[in-house]
Parts: structure tokens; sequence; C-alpha cells
């Protein structure tokens, strides 16, 4: 076989694609943005209309765990091993081209989504283990992959198993030093007040002093416990977020009327800027409530009496603003880029409220995982604002 200059070229162009494409994929550790470079990486490679990653999930089946582009209805789809091409694929332990995806009996249909022409699925393999399927895809005509498509989508598969097990493990050993960290505080104090509690000396008054700590010390260690495998979860990408009909205004008066109560009994002014005729959209709604009241709560706890909070809720085009706005002190330019980062808390907010540093962390992994941006906008002096979107996506008739 003859090798033009034009297939040389283009050999020399992919190759220099994909050693960029390892240095980013090696220096992202948050699985979600890691998975999303990966597809849109095989997608634009391999010249296709889509591209997506299946994850094992247990011994019998894989996951959606990315796709570009990006699709609210794959989203955590699980794929059974048996009676499926990317079954197949971990099966055999090999890469698997179908031109005709449509009559090949391994193809496993999958409603609303299923215009697949063609396909080429290759086996994720680290450390002798298949971890999972990357595949690229026709959907606008049948497409006969070529040599250098298999060449370049089984490298990427490589460079892809390894990076997203540096992701795995990175998760786990950052979350153990962290975990360690954070729960050793309330454990310290715990001991030495049920220490003190032995000692005959104490008074009655002291006795209940140092109960009611250890209490609240216990309840924050169990906070933090629930924080903690909450958003491992979420990072994990093993969440499954529902795909509900959402009415967002009543999402938004129920989470009003939740911290309405604590908003009046410290001095606090809520304001409600929201219309019953807001599209309806697609989502979780337990989480996104989540998501509400954590922003709507952190306004309450970092601003001051008298100072008037404003929840927002505006339609565009294809997506739904949501946004918290506080009057209270702000928040400095160069805290604000960490304000999303685990255990982030600002410098002299501890006499105001304590925390697990973790819920905006948590509010980013729900709002992404709903396909929305999270933000936050402040000057000091005049107050904050806490945003995110989510698109808007029509329920089926």
């Amino acid at each position: 076989m003859t090798i033009t200059s034009a297939d040389l070229h283009m050999t020399i162009t992919s190759l220099e694609k994909l050693i960029q494409i390892s240095r980013q994929l090696n220096s992202t550790l948050e699985m979600r943005p890691l998975l999303q470079q990966i597809v849109d990486a095989g997608r634009e490679l391999t010249h296709a209309d889509g591209a997506s990653i299946l994850l094992m999930e247990g011994e019998q089946s894989l996951r959606f765990a990315a796709a570009s582009p990006q699709s609210e209805i794959l989203d955590m789809t699980e794929v059974p091993l048996e009676g499926s091409l990317a079954g197949w694929v971990v099966k055999h332990r090999e890469m698997a081209i179908v031109e005709d995806a449509q009559s090949d009996p391994r193809h496993y249909k999958i409603k609303a989504v299923d215009t697949t022409q063609s396909i080429i699925a290759v086996p994720m393999i680290f450390a002798d283990q298949v971890i999972g399927v990357l595949e690229s895809l026709t959907t606008k005509a049948r497409y006969r992959f070529t040599r250098q498509d298999m060449d370049t989508l089984e490298t990427l598969a490589s460079i892809a198993a390894v990076a997203v097990q540096n992701a795995r493990l990175f998760e786990q050993s950052d979350w153990v030093a962290e975990v360690v960290h954070e729960i050793r505080t309330p454990l310290t104090a715990i001991l030495s007040y049920a220490d003190l509690l032995q000692r005959p000396e104490l008074s009655g008054d002291m006795r209940f002093q140092f109960a009611t700590i250890i209490q609240h010390e216990t309840e924050r260690v169990n906070d933090l416990a629930t924080q903690f495998l909450d958003l491992a979860r979420l990072e994990s990408g093993r969440v499954k977020m529902a795909r509900d009909p959402i009415d967002v205004h009543a999402l938004i008066e129920m989470a009003a009327n939740i911290i309405r109560p604590t908003a009046q009994d410290r001095d606090r002014k809520l304001i409600i800027e929201s219309s019953p005729t807001l599209p309806t959209t697609l989502g979780d709604e337990q989480r996104l409530h989540q998501v509400l009241l954590n922003l709507l709560s952190n306004a309450v706890k970092y601003s001051d009496p008298g100072d008037t909070i404003t929840l927002r809720a505006e339609a565009q085009a294809d997506a739904i603003t949501i946004s918290v706005t506080d009057t209270g002190p702000g928040i400095s330019a160069d805290q604000l880029p960490n304000l999303f980062h685990k255990f982030a808390r600002l410098p002299g907010s501890e006499r105001k409220a304590t925390g697990t540093g973790l819920g905006l962390v948590v509010a980013r992994q729900i709002v992404e995982a709903h396909h929305g941006q999270i933000w936050a906008d402040s000057q000091v002096g005049e107050g904050s604002t806490f945003a995110f979107t989510l698109p808007i996506i029509a329920p089926d008739k």
C-alpha cells in the first residue's frame, strides 16, 4: 500500500493533535470535564457527527458518562453488556467497526436518539482491565471509517483510559486527606469535652454546657460525612439526575417559603421576582431545590441585618437564569475564583457562619450535571449575586 504525501500530512496532523490532547487530559483531574474533553476530541479527530464514552457499571452493564454533542437523554443511560455493540467490545476486548448500524444485531437502540448510521467503538483498557468504551458515530449518512480513524481512536482510547484512572486515583487520595483533615477538629473537641465530663468537681451547668458542645460537634461530623458522600457521588458521575418536568416558578416559591422564616428572624428582607409563565424544563427537582436552598441560606448567613435578598428567575431564548442577590458586605475580587472550590471559606466569615465549605461545590456539580453554568459576581460594600442557568428542555408530549 502506497502512502501519499496527503496521507502522511494527515497522520502527522493527527499525532500532533493527540499529543496536545494528551497534555490537556493529564492536567485535568475533575472527572466530568475530563470525560467531555475526551469525547469532544474523539468527535473532532475522526470527523464524526458524535462521540461518546461508556464506563463500566458493575459487571453486567455500561453507562453513558459523556457525549459530544452533550445529550440530556443519554446522560447516565445504562447499556447492558448482552445485546449491545459496546458490550461486544468489552467482552472481546477489540475494536468494532459497523458501517450500517441499523442492520447490525449488536446495535443497542435507544429510544428518541437512535439515528446512528455508522459507528466505531474501541475498548478503553487500563492494566489489562476494560474500564469503558470510546465511540465515534455518524448520524447523517453512512460512513466507512478509515485506517487513520481507527488508529486515532485507538490511541485516544489508550490515553483516555490512563487519564480516567489517574482522575479516579486522585479523587480517592485527595478525599482521604481532606476527610481526615476536616473531621479531626470536631473529633478532637468531642474527645476533649468527653474527658472533661468525667471530672467529679464539675458543676451541673458546666456539664450541660460541655454536653451541648459535644452534641454540636457530633452534628458537625455527621454533616461533614453527609456532604462528603454526596459530593463524592456527584464527582464520580454516578448520580443519575431525574428528568422530570419542572415548574421553575413553583420551585422558586417553595425554596423561598422555606427560607423566609429564617430571613425574618435575622432581619433580612426577601423579595421574589419570578413569573408563573416561566417555561417548563426537565431536571431533578429535589437536587435543584438543594441548590436554591444553599444559595439562599448563604445569602442569609453572610449578609447583615436590614439587608435585602432578591431571588429572581428570567427566561432567555434557550435557558432560564436563576439568581440570588444580596445587599450585604460583598466579596473581594481575589476571593471570587475560590468560591466553588472544596472547603473554600471567606476570610473573616467564621463569626457569621460555620459550615463544611462544600455547599457551593455540590451546587456546581448539580448545575453542571443539568448542563447549566453557575457563577458569582460581587463588589465589596455593594453585595453579591450567585446565579445559575438551566437549559430549556420541552417535556415529551
